[in-house]
């Protein structure tokens, strides 16, 4: 098998090989500000936020009767609530999110796009609501609260504001979740607080809900970005897969965080540690049906006796998986971005590409740079490639020779072109190990690219943009075969294409016929592939060839 083979097929086996194996294999696993409160709070209520431990004192007002748990109150408000970084919609219902859109992201990259919103409208119920595991208050996921504030809307543009949900049942417990918004964090912090006025100890466990939506659609880009429930359990991020749910559906161990991701967004709750404590003991229990997945982070509580206060503390995250946004936090909410296999060395090409950015504002340029980058650090490793497959060539007229000579007996073939290696000390491997080498981080930029946040929606040069979608050059109103919505031109892609075409034409030619056409249809075959990339990936492959080439013309040059 000749090098221009080995070389060529190296890279498209690669490429089979990672789409395969994650179609079919891939289990989706600032600045200081003081406080500013939309109301007065009471002497208890303030006590009750600023404690993290579990249980306190606390008198119940035997002359204060709470009000009954209302289910089928019709006339619950919806409290809006708008900082730099998002506008969010709590409803008295449950105390539960029910809208939460990024001010600084759009759904689409139209000039009309409306902002990206976080809680489908399949989420009925919201997200980030609570109950109790034993039901010992019935009824309170569905349960209607009494927001502490006068108007239905409020900003936090500066410092941090709270807000109150109260809820009162007959028996005597009060219960309350209390929301705190800063004006420079997507971090809300959460306080949820039982005060226990009835006869009876309440003796349960806590648990706060992440629901997402996830039809078929939804399982088929996940087999390229993981969109599902995750958890961060025993400092192991774990993506979990549903088709797994049969086989576990409970997870336990120390958890930081659990929630459910999208591609490039996510919601999360994250207990907040006291005592010292690294992590907090708990556990998630999972459950999926009719389109609709629920990822239940579930706490034990501690014993709460009559005439007592327990209080638990969690931060809420609903916004992008921005290695800049998070790495900004103190948790370990950045470990959320996870590049599978090759993160190790797909992290670190994120970051160069990031600070290239910060240099030059055009992530396609940042792209070409960074490709540029990387073929320098294995440029010995190409100039011993592309010097293996120079010899190759001169020895090829004498293969055929040798082809030609024992075309009826394959034995003798192979025996006399090994010979012909030794004699003219041609390793037919060396061209093609080097290339290996380098498959890694293919694979890497592969999953960086297509992951990456920054470059949703990042535009590259006139029809290009979108560096994290397929290029399309115009579009068009009907279906092509092969090729994903939206429908046009995939130029960037044809161009990428003609240069592999270019550089089989670079190659030593393929001895035997049959070879010689199937490496004829392989730049057709990779153009194929890479025709539902996204466009930032096939500039990667593109300039990446431009180079090769390049630095194949100088070593055929210097060696002649």
């Amino acid at each position: 098998m000749d090098e221009q083979k080995r070389l060529l097929l190296a890279v498209v086996l690669s490429v089979v090989v990672l789409v395969g194996y994650q179609t079919f294999f891939v289990k989706p696993p600032v600045p200081n500000n003081l406080p500013q409160q939309v109301q007065d709070q009471s002497t208890d209520q303030q006590q009750t936020q600023k404690k993290n431990t579990n249980v306190s004192e606390y008198k119940a007002e035997s002359n204060v009767l709470p009000q009954k748990v209302e289910l089928k109150k019709k006339n619950y408000r919806t409290i809006l609530v708008s900082t730099p970084f998002y506008d969010i919609a709590i409803s008295e219902y449950g105390a539960a999110v029910r809208s939460l859109k990024l001010k600084n992201f759009k759904a689409t990259n139209k000039k009309d796009s409306p902002l990206k919103q976080l809680v489908p409208e399949q989420l009925t119920s919201g997200t980030l609501f609570f109950d109790l595991e034993g039901q010992s208050i019935p009824g309170l996921k569905d349960a209607v609260y009494t927001a502490k504030i006068d108007t239905n809307e409020t900003s936090v543009f500066e410092g941090e504001k709270t807000i109150e949900f109260i809820l009162g049942t007959s028996n005597g417990i009060v219960v309350k979740k209390i929301f705190t918004f800063k004006a420079d964090s997507y971090m809300i912090d959460c306080d949820i607080v039982f005060q226990n006025g009835s006869d009876m100890p309440l003796n349960d466990s806590l648990v706060i809900s992440t629901p997402g939506f996830f039809d078929e659609e939804t399982k088929k880009r996940s087999r390229f970005a993981f969109e599902g429930p995750v958890v961060l359990i025993n400092d192991e991020y774990t993506a979990i897969d549903l088709d797994d749910l049969d086989d576990q559906s409970t997870y336990q161990g120390k958890i930081d965080w659990s929630g459910y991701s999208e591609r490039y967004f996510m919601t999360a709750v994250m207990p907040k540690k006291i005592d010292g404590e690294n992590t907090i003991d708990a556990r998630v229990k999972l459950a999926h049906a009719n389109d609709m997945v629920t990822n239940n982070y579930i706490q034990k509580m501690d014993r709460l006796d009559p005439g007592q206060q327990g209080g638990y503390s969690f931060t809420f995250y609903m916004g992008p998986k921005s290695l800049k946004i998070l790495g900004n936090y103190d948790n370990s909410l950045k470990d959320a971005i996870n590049l599978g296999f090759f993160n190790i060395i797909a992290k670190p090409l994120l970051i160069t590409m990031n600070m290239i950015y910060s240099v030059i504002p055009n992530y396609g340029v940042a792209i070409i740079l960074l490709t540029i980058l990387i073929k320098l650090i294995f440029w010995p490793l190409g100039t011993k490639s592309y010097k293996s497959m120079n010899e190759m060539k001169k020895v090829q007229p004498l293969m055929m020779e040798i082809r030609e000579k024992y075309k009826g007996d394959k034995q003798k073939m192979n025996q006399e072109i090994m010979g012909l290696y030794k004699t003219y000390k041609v390793n037919p491997a060396s061209g093609c190990l080097p290339m290996l080498v380098q498959m890694p981080i293919f694979f890497a930029l592969y999953r960086m690219l297509y992951q990456a946040i920054e470059l949703r929606h990042a535009p590259f040069v006139g029809w290009i943009s979108d560096l994290a979608a397929p290029d399309r050059l115009f579009n068009f109103n009907f279906s092509i075969p092969m090729m994903q919505e939206p429908y046009g031109i995939p130029m960037l892609t044809l161009i990428m294409g003609a240069s592999f075409f270019l550089q089989q034409k670079m190659s030593p030619t393929a001895g035997d016929p049959m070879q010689a056409k199937m490496m004829m249809l392989m730049p057709i075959f990779m153009t194929v592939i890479f025709i539902n990339f996204p466009a930032g990936l096939v500039l990667y492959m593109f300039v990446n060839n431009i180079i090769s080439m390049g630095q194949q013309y100088y070593i055929q040059k210097k060696l002649s």
